[in-house]
């Protein structure tokens, strides 16, 4: 769940209107292939309840993400195809928003623009950091500690707040989006 923070906590409250708007409630079953290694992603996913698998070369887990993890942010940002596979490790519900939409609403509103890029670099800046921290890069790399890895940075706790306010406020139209 911390990982949405990162994303909602950067963006306006109008910024999560428009995502919860035009985003759509998925709902898929376990062992479902969300995105597939080397080709095009059509969508952008938040997971919103359960989790999924990061597989390398479609077999071998790499990671295991779960509630507020993005997926599909890199060939958003680079244009270019997966380098893994991501498959659902039980039934999950996502919001998902079409890239084409998100890219037309990125050329078109510089605000949201500004502020959706700086949420996904803080993203992923947190999630490069993890993974340098696991991996034991460089030498002499310190081992992890608790306090370390529970640390959230003084940006994105400024706004912790707002964040799970606007969490919840995603779920709550996309839980209308059924009813209705």
């Amino acid at each position: 769940m911390r990982k949405v923070l990162y994303i909602l906590g950067q963006l306006a409250d109008e910024d999560v209107a428009w995502i919860a708007r035009h985003g759509r409630r998925r709902e898929v079953p376990a062992d479902h292939e969300l995105i597939r290694e080397g080709v095009n992603v059509a969508e952008l996913f938040i997971v919103l309840q359960g989790s999924a698998r990061v597989l390398s070369g479609g077999r071998r887990e790499i990671a295991r993400l779960g509630s507020g993890e993005v997926l599909g942010e890199m060939s958003l940002v680079d244009r270019r195809p997966p380098s893994a596979t991501v498959r659902t490790a039980e039934p999950t519900m996502l919001l998902a928003l079409d890239r084409s939409v998100l890219e037309q609403k990125l050329s078109t509103d510089m605000g949201f623009a500004a502020r959706f890029y700086r949420a996904l670099a803080v993203f992923l800046s947190d999630r490069m950091r993890n993974t340098v921290t696991q991996l034991g890069y460089g030498a002499g790399a310190p081992a992890p500690t608790l306090a370390n890895e529970e640390e959230i940075d003084e940006s994105v706790l400024d706004n912790v707040h707002l964040a799970g306010i606007r969490f919840d406020s995603i779920i709550k139209t996309l839980m209308q989006e059924k009813a209705g």
